[in-house]
């Protein structure tokens, strides 16, 4: 058994957010049949991108200002969806989602994907 502290993993930066790759494919802890860890979405990011990937589920730890927009196409997302921390996000495979956030919003969450290959599209073309 291995006890994790966010403290313990780097920094991932990556645009719209930072991760914290606690366990998976090339994770501070190695799992060939999961991925999770920690992110933080803000401005210091960048302005993320919709985008679609893997099944996803989200854990909502804490947030302000901040928000989902989810749907069936890029350029159809739908009504913001505040981001409320207790909360789980599950998001289906290959749906369209962007995570937004005024000048001063962010959201801290947990990620879980049940995999650690393919998670994102462009993943299947290596």
């Amino acid at each position: 058994m291995k006890m994790i502290a966010r403290t313990q993993v780097p920094v991932t930066a990556l645009l719209g957010r930072d991760l914290n790759k606690a366990v998976g494919k090339d994770g501070f802890d190695a799992s060939r049949k999961m991925t999770v860890g920690w992110a933080r979405y803000s401005k210091k990011s960048g302005i993320m991108e919709p985008h679609q990937h893997a099944e996803e589920l989200l854990y909502i730890l804490d947030a302000k200002n901040a928000w989902i927009r989810f749907g069936p196409a890029k350029d159809k997302l739908g009504e913001r969806v505040p981001f409320v921390p207790g909360t789980m996000t599950h998001f289906p495979e290959m749906e369209w989602h962007v995570f937004e956030y005024t000048e001063d919003g962010y959201a801290d969450l947990i990620f879980f994907y049940g995999q650690v290959d393919n998670i994102r599209p462009e993943d299947s073309k290596k």
